[in-house]
């Protein structure tokens, strides 16, 4: 799976929230400034090249759709992260954000506690 850039991470938020939607009802969903609706429709071309949407056609109108879950590309934006950052070690990218002070104790005893229930 490829790593999208900024913009088009922002375009595949926006259909995942939406579910499926026409390029006109991505655009006030973008933060701004916003695109011009010729460069979405490109972006919104590119994903689906790269296998991120499909369409279904209303005459010459197209209705997008991901075909990747949010589930699925955050484990492999994260795999990534974890592998190019540290190591492909979690313990090394939690004692990061410990050590950074991005995680709490009571967060990482929350931590603690979905990893115990997820074993069970």
């Amino acid at each position: 799976m490829q790593k999208l850039a900024k913009r088009e991470e922002q375009i595949m938020q926006v259909f995942w929230s939406l579910e499926k939607a026409f390029i006109k009802e991505i655009i006030p969903e973008l933060p701004d400034p916003k695109p011009h609706y010729n460069s979405v429709a490109t972006m919104v071309k590119i994903l689906e090249e790269k296998g991120f949407l499909a369409h279904e056609a209303f005459g010459n109108i197209f209705r997008y759709y991901p075909v990747i879950s949010r589930d699925d590309y955050q484990k492999h934006a994260m795999k990534d992260i974890v592998s190019q950052y540290f190591n492909n070690s979690y313990p090394s990218m939690l004692a990061f954000f410990a050590k950074e002070q991005k995680i709490s104790e009571s967060e990482l005893n929350e931590i603690l506690d979905i990893i115990k229930s997820s074993k069970k």
